[in-house]
């Protein structure tokens, strides 16, 4: 490594192996000489004088790339689309007159990049996957375990630890959705020239409409695309990177919900994320134990939520067929968007199969506040054996008060059963009190809603995508 030039941290520091390669100069330049390929043997297939011996020269060279002389040539010419192709031409002498025949740089530039989209968006898939199905485990398994629910971060009804995660779980569920329409959909550009007219395919197949467009499927097949954009300028509308931008902002969205939750949790002492043996919470306090993993996924999502209004403006400022406005900002977003996702991911799926759950401290915190949330049930409980409801409800309203006085002002623990056990008026339920409080009685049907909805939704949805997720442990650098 040199360290003396800035170093990525998306690569250097965080990201998997598969999205860095993806968005590798590797993979962009080795796809543009598959792209050449494709064009060339499409145009040999619908006539074109292109013999085997050039093609041969190219599918012998698809990979071994000289980018020194690239970038050298690059100096020269001051275009990186034509340095490539003198390089690849050298390399392949018979071909050099037919590399590129017709095409506009945009054929090559654009055309990979929808590639490595949709080739990045499976890498995203698998994930996705994968972190679901952890998710869905954690929630089957504590999904009748009663915790305190919170509305405005304040103590509300009893939820379970499984019923809170199946609202992560859920909006993953979207995402993973979204993901997988906006794969189905993608367009390939394919041929379209230079501005999006057609005319230098036409002139070759001597005004034959039908080769242009038999041209235009073939070459999209061989990239493995069902769909071609109907229309373009000289590039594809810039409004399909906003899309992907904003599945990828969900995403983000669903993760920044998931770790600030986490991070919550562990301030209260009831989950926390892994932390290693010899791990360092502080280099001041050594007792500490903070959530880094979930703080990084936070400032991650952060930094890709932001990005879809770049991709609108980009959209936007496309003057008529193309300006050459949006090449730099690209170059920069669609990666890094890429590559922060992958590593947003790899992060939850560590977190999710690590996490720690103190449920002693949970049972805690639910038996502080259950006596508050029981009044109702232990007031039908009185009623039922005899005593007067208004009466009652008036009683248990002074002792809640009283409780409350007790906890804020003295830091006392809450008394209020021991008050309505001595209190003369509940003597008919006295020794019921403590059934009338069990948790299990307060979380309603959240057990039966996970299972509900993790037999109906996510097990049919990861046996649909069975080997499409990632290896579990792969690719996550924490």
């Amino acid at each position: 490594m040199n360290n003396e030039v800035y170093q990525n941290p998306l690569t250097a520091r965080y990201a998997g192996k598969e999205m860095s390669f993806n968005w590798s100069d590797q993979k962009k330049h080795s796809t543009w000489r598959r792209l050449w390929l494709a064009l060339a043997e499409a145009q040999k297939e619908l006539g074109l004088d292109i013999t085997d011996e050039q093609l041969q020269q190219l599918r012998a060279h698809l990979d071994d790339i000289d980018f020194k002389a690239a970038a050298c040539k690059e100096q020269e010419l001051r275009h990186d689309v034509m340095s490539h192709i003198h390089v690849f031409g050298e390399q392949c002498p018979a071909a050099m007159p037919i590399i590129h025949l017709g095409a506009t740089s945009c054929f090559v530039t654009d055309n990979t990049e929808l590639i490595q989209i949709r080739d990045g968006m499976k890498i995203i898939r698998g994930k996705i996957l994968l972190l679901m199905k952890t998710i869905a485990d954690f929630c089957l398994q504590h999904r009748a375990l009663p915790t305190l629910g919170f509305t405005h971060y304040q103590p509300a009804q009893l939820t379970t630890v499984g019923k809170r995660f199946s609202l992560y779980l859920q909006d993953f569920m979207f995402d993973f959705e979204r993901l997988q329409t906006e794969l189905e959909n993608l367009p390939f550009r394919s041929v379209k020239g230079t501005t999006g007219t057609q005319a230098s395919f036409l002139a070759l197949f001597d005004g034959d409409h039908e080769k242009v467009c038999r041209l235009e499927q073939r070459i999209a097949e061989k990239l493995g695309f069902e769909r071609v954009i109907d229309v373009s300028g000289q590039t594809y509308s810039r409004k399909i990177d906003y899309y992907v931008l904003t599945i990828l902002s969900g995403l983000a969205q669903s993760a920044y919900k998931f770790a600030g939750d986490i991070r919550l949790a562990a301030n209260l002492r009831e989950i926390e994320e892994p932390f290693g043996a010899k791990q360092v919470g502080s280099s001041a306090m050594a007792y500490k134990r903070n959530p880094m993993r979930s703080e990084r996924v936070c400032s991650l999502a952060r930094f890709v939520m932001s990005l879809p209004a770049n991709a609108a403006n980009t959209h936007a400022n496309q003057w008529f067929e193309r300006t050459l406005d949006d090449s730099a900002n690209r170059r920069i977003v669609l990666p890094e968007a890429f590559l922060a996702t992958d590593v947003i991911l790899s992060l939850l799926i560590n977190i999710n199969t690590g996490l720690q759950l103190w449920p002693n401290v949970i049972a805690a915190r639910v038996a502080a506040e259950l006596p508050f949330m029981a009044t109702e049930n232990i007031l039908m409980a009185a009623v039922k054996a005899g005593g007067d409801r208004q009466l009652l409800h008036e009683a248990i309203r002074t002792h809640s008060m009283a409780a409350a006085r007790r906890i804020k002002e003295e830091g006392g623990a809450n008394d209020l059963l021991e008050r309505l056990r001595r209190d003369p008026a509940f003597a008919g339920i006295a020794d019921k009190i403590d059934e009338l409080i069990n948790p299990s009685a307060f979380i309603g049907r959240a057990p039966q809603q996970v299972s509900d909805f993790i037999e109906k939704k996510i097990k049919p949805l990861l046996a649909q995508h069975a080997g499409e997720s990632a290896a579990e442990g792969e690719n996550i650098n924490v």
